[in-house]
């Protein structure tokens, strides 16, 4: 497993054929750890088996990639459209959700047989058509879609083991070394007029578009993410069972699930589980694997409030991309330390944010049945940002939009502090 992750990183003047394989391997090397039998397990809709991941993003390459450019093109297997369509109802019916635990077949052995086959069949269209730039396009979607995917399968195989009574280790790893934590300050952002959205020339998801302008006012935000420490603070202090800090969603959904700490920390708010298996909390790491709810609610405790994602990425697009990523193979936040710079802006936890996921003004979605990737879940969602301790490095911008439910704690999702100057 070390070693897989020590080829995440892109290679210099990496081809996209080449990439694209890297990619593609990177899937299966991170399900090296994994019994046959944890593949097929779902322990909530929101989880999805291993298996049906490495099915998924093998259907994406084959359905937008092949479908329409193959010469004389045959599906891999009919049954597969339906058995690992996620969404794209202009495509097809689907599997439904839920139900997607209930597949015992096809066998893992056989989706690795798929994955081959399209692999193969990908590499035959790219050298013939290596200059079709709408096809170099699609691929590179792809590639994203299947890092996005990549991610998903450590975070849904993360809460398969957290429910499994013998709690298995996933990948062991080590603690992070203690170092003198960084002292929480907050760096005030003149207001003025900020362009966010992604730049022209890069890869960018649609719902990164178009770039426009936005007013801010005079703000102040948090140089690193909120703590374990701090967290445990607010727990301390009655922070679950004070109805006045909480979103009326909120408190509904905490007293009717029983909530009073971070999803993965133990009873006794002393251990946390982890893909390393149970670990003693670091005071000093990011909090995560909290809702929005949670988070909303800490910052009122504080005094403070959730940035918005204009704030946000105002502040971050002066940040290099860097961070703890999927890259350090550490797979868990890790604290910031004193004397560094980053922000933590990048990698550790998505971050929550104040802003609904919305689109853009001018918003156009991709043409066709790719129009369904992001438009239309631009309704009851939260926008979060920054990438996670799960996210590959070279996935992410500073542009980057994701998008959870305000109730989603399974992925590494934290929070930073704002407030007006």
């Amino acid at each position: 497993m070390v070693s897989a992750l020590a080829d995440v990183s892109p290679r210099a003047a990496e081809s996209l054929s080449d990439r694209f394989l890297r990619i593609r391997e990177l899937s299966l090397a991170l399900t090296a750890p994994l019994a046959i039998e944890d593949h097929v397990v779902q322990t909530m809709p929101e989880v999805s088996p291993t298996k049906w991941h490495l099915g998924h993003t093998t259907w994406f390459f084959e359905r937008f990639c092949l479908a329409d450019r193959e010469a004389g093109y045959r599906p891999y297997d009919e049954q597969f459209h339906y058995l690992f369509n996620s969404y794209y109802q202009t495509v097809g019916p689907m599997q439904k959700r839920p139900q997607r635990g209930l597949l015992s077949r096809p066998t893992v052995a056989e989706i690795h047989d798929y994955r081959r086959s399209i692999d193969e069949r990908i590499a035959r269209l790219l050298a013939e058509r290596d200059d079709d730039r709408e096809l170099e396009f699609l691929l590179t979607l792809g590639i994203h879609h299947e890092q996005q995917h990549q991610e998903l399968m450590l975070t849904d195989i993360k809460h398969v083991f957290f429910m499994n009574p013998l709690k298995p280790v996933y990948r062991e790893t080590q603690p992070t070394a203690a170092s003198e934590p960084l002292t929480l300050t907050y760096d005030s952002i003149d207001g003025g007029e900020y362009a966010i959205g992604a730049e022209e020339g890069e890869f960018c998801f649609d719902n990164e578009t178009p770039r426009h302008n936005v007013s801010l006012r005079t703000f102040a935000l948090a140089n690193r993410l909120v703590t374990n420490g701090e967290f445990e603070a607010f727990i301390a202090a009655g922070g679950y069972s004070d109805p006045a800090l909480w979103l009326a969603d909120g408190w509904t959904t905490i007293n009717t699930h029983d909530w009073t700490r971070p999803l993965y920390w133990s009873e006794d708010r002393e251990r946390e589980f982890t893909l390393g298996g149970w670990q003693t909390i670091d005071a000093n790491a990011p909090v995560t694997h909290i809702s929005l709810y949670e988070a909303d609610a800490f910052a009122r405790w504080a005094g403070k409030r959730l940035p918005t994602e204009a704030e946000w990425e105002s502040a971050a697009s002066k940040r290099p991309v860097d961070g703890n990523f999927l890259e350090s193979g550490v797979l868990h936040p890790v604290a910031a330390r004193a004397g560094e710079s980053s922000g933590q802006f990048h990698g550790d936890v998505w971050e929550w944010t104040a802003s609904a996921y919305a689109p853009y003004p001018g918003f156009r979605p991709l043409a066709g049945s790719l129009g369904e990737y992001n438009g239309k879940f631009m309704c009851n969602q939260l926008v979060v940002r920054g990438g996670s301790c799960v996210t590959q490095r070279d996935h992410m911008r500073a542009s980057y939009r994701s998008f959870f439910y305000p109730h989603d704690r399974w992925q590494f999702l934290g929070l930073r502090l704002a407030s007006l100057a």
